[in-house]
């Protein structure tokens, strides 16, 4: 019988609904994992909410004070989604208490931080891990096999990448923690910027150098009625300061040569959540559209003169394909809710190995190292060394 891990999630609403699915269907999905999961406690500010979430979620038990569950000596997984403002005193307080960690990202509000959550799990020897669940859609990992393997050449040249969303575009949309740099530690750079960062580390390599320029559209919004959903503005019509970004472009360039082209918007009317990147190489180019995930486009200067083009890959074959074999026949897509599955199933095969499986903590300091540089270039208007 597999060793049961009992997790314990601190945080409960989008980040923790979609983490929840992931840990309830990672044993249905993946049969053979070396461990079975269950659902211990969450835990959340709110008790009423919190209980709600619980009920609906499929968890055992409910909590207030995370600490409880951090020193709960039942728990074997911590689980953080909370704002971004609590990652690293959690973190660093589960591994001194020798649980296992998963963080969703960014992993910190500053290097700082990230630097002090990578000391805590590596003095106590915890395995961790960072929830960029991009990296498990099937698509991108094909196409990190594909560089691999040296279907782009052996030179890439250009790695192009663009985050767009719509949500802040409404001047009227309310001051959100995520709008509050003591609390997010940036706006749209660490919360989305972040994403096509990290895909950029995973699919190109390290970056060397980032001239950054960062810009707030809407300085003033309405104040927000906290418990909300969708967020109102409270009726008193005050407003308060918006004191993070809301979109940043930058260029750079990767330690082995290859040019970064990167922007990151929450103002892009039509774009719920629109992610793409291409990656041209010396012998060919991949490109990705989060919109239409199952799919991967590749061009290859091998192909015959009158048949060049890009082809669509139809990522579903499970028998050739990166984690659809546990998912469904050919041509039956999968969806965003099943890349948490294919991350959990990824961070469950660690803990039981007791090896970490990236991205890391550490992944999420060389993350956040990128993010500060670009910051600090938008700032001071030069180029900036990662």
């Amino acid at each position: 019988m597999p060793k049961t891990l009992r997790i314990g999630m601190i945080g409960y609403k989008f980040m923790g609904k979609a983490h929840s699915n992931g840990w309830r269907q990672v044993n249905r999905f993946f049969p053979d994992l070396p461990a079975e999961v269950e659902l211990a406690t969450i835990c959340g500010r709110n008790a009423v909410a919190v209980e709600k979430a619980r009920k609906a979620l499929g968890w055992r038990k409910t909590e207030t004070d995370w600490r409880k569950v951090v020193n709960d000596p039942a728990i074997d997984v911590i689980d953080i989604n909370t704002p971004n403002d609590t990652h690293c005193e959690i973190a660093v307080a589960a591994a001194k208490a020798g649980k296992a960690i998963l963080c969703e990202k960014p992993l910190a509000r500053s290097v700082a931080e990230a630097t002090k959550m990578v000391d805590a799990v590596k003095k106590a020897k915890v395995v961790n891990m960072v929830c960029h669940n991009y990296r498990r859609i099937p698509a991108v990992a094909l196409a990190k096999q594909m560089i691999e393997n040296g279907e782009l050449g052996d030179r890439i040249y250009h790695y192009r990448a663009r985050y767009a969303q719509e949500w802040l575009a409404n001047p009227e949309f309310p001051l959100v923690w995520r709008l509050q740099k003591n609390i997010a530690g940036s706006g749209t750079h660490g919360d989305i910027d972040a994403h096509i960062i990290d895909l950029g580390r995973y699919l190109v390599g390290e970056l060397k150098e980032v001239c950054g320029l960062m810009e707030t559209f809407t300085k003033q919004r309405p104040l927000w009625e906290e418990g909300t959903a969708p967020p109102q503005p409270t009726k008193d019509g005050r407003k308060g300061k918006v004191t993070v970004d809301d979109t940043v472009t930058w260029i750079g360039r990767f330690k082995n040569g290859a040019i970064a082209n990167l922007e990151a918007t929450r103002f892009a009317w039509g774009r719920k959540n629109n992610i793409t990147f291409e990656i041209n190489g010396d012998k060919g180019s991949l490109f990705f559209d989060f919109e239409d995930m199952n799919r991967l486009k590749y061009f290859s200067v091998n192909d015959a003169d009158h048949r060049r083009g890009f082809t669509d890959i139809i990522v579903t074959d499970r028998l050739a394909h990166p984690y659809v074999g546990n998912w469904w026949p050919p041509g039956h897509i999968i969806g965003y809710e099943h890349t948490f599955v294919n991350t959990i199933a990824d961070f469950v095969r660690a803990v039981a190995s007791g090896k970490s499986v990236h991205p890391t903590f550490a992944d999420g300091l060389l993350n956040e190292k990128v993010l500060a540089a670009v910051e600090t270039s938008a700032r001071e208007r030069k180029w900036v060394a990662v």
